[in-house]
């Protein structure tokens, strides 16, 4: 079972460590989102791994014959989780979870989604402010760019209050509203 305080690896290593086209589109992805490592896009593939999985189990529970209020309850317990986080739009199937990219994962971090909203110039930059305490998700200031943001959280993230950034005559804050980014 082991030590519950120790953390653990929450991802899996690639089967082939020199495969040349994963690794260039890794790269690209690692430079397109501002990731540290290519450890956090083996993080993304993994957390989407898990649901993949999910739904494969359910689409065997419904080929054994088992009854059908079952089936749809865990098939809508998963898709309403799914939806809640933002991974999967309104009218979604198991053939939507099924057919889920890395980038739909690395799209609901919170580093991602700073910089799509404009609060930082780049995803790197978005990282740092992360990093650094200057982004709060309703009023609380959250320090993890891996940060998976929910969909009802996505229109709460802004600067924290305490942070000089939340000032709109902030030197920086006006290079990143004129940049149009």
């Amino acid at each position: 079972m082991g030590y519950p305080g120790k953390n653990h690896k929450q991802y899996q290593t690639p089967k082939r460590p020199f495969e040349k086209t994963r690794i260039e589109d890794e790269t690209r992805l690692v430079i397109e989102y501002g990731l540290r490592n290519k450890r956090e896009v083996w993080k993304a593939q993994s957390y989407l791994r898990r649901y993949r999985k999910a739904a494969r189990d359910l689409l065997a529970l419904s080929g054994m014959g088992t009854e059908q209020t079952r089936y749809e309850a865990k098939k809508d317990e998963l898709i309403g989780h799914m939806q809640r986080s933002g991974l999967l739009g309104p009218d979604a199937d198991i053939d939507n979870v099924l057919a889920l990219k890395v980038q739909q994962g690395l799209e609901r971090r919170l580093q991602t989604l700073v910089y799509r909203q404009g609060l930082a110039r780049s995803p790197k930059q978005a990282r740092q402010l992360i990093t650094h305490g200057h982004i709060a998700i309703s009023g609380k200031r959250v320090s993890i760019p891996g940060y998976r943001v929910a969909r009802k959280e996505e229109g709460s993230i802004s600067y924290y209050g305490r942070s000089p950034l939340a000032g709109t005559d902030h030197a920086e804050r006006a290079r990143i509203t004129r940049t149009g980014r």
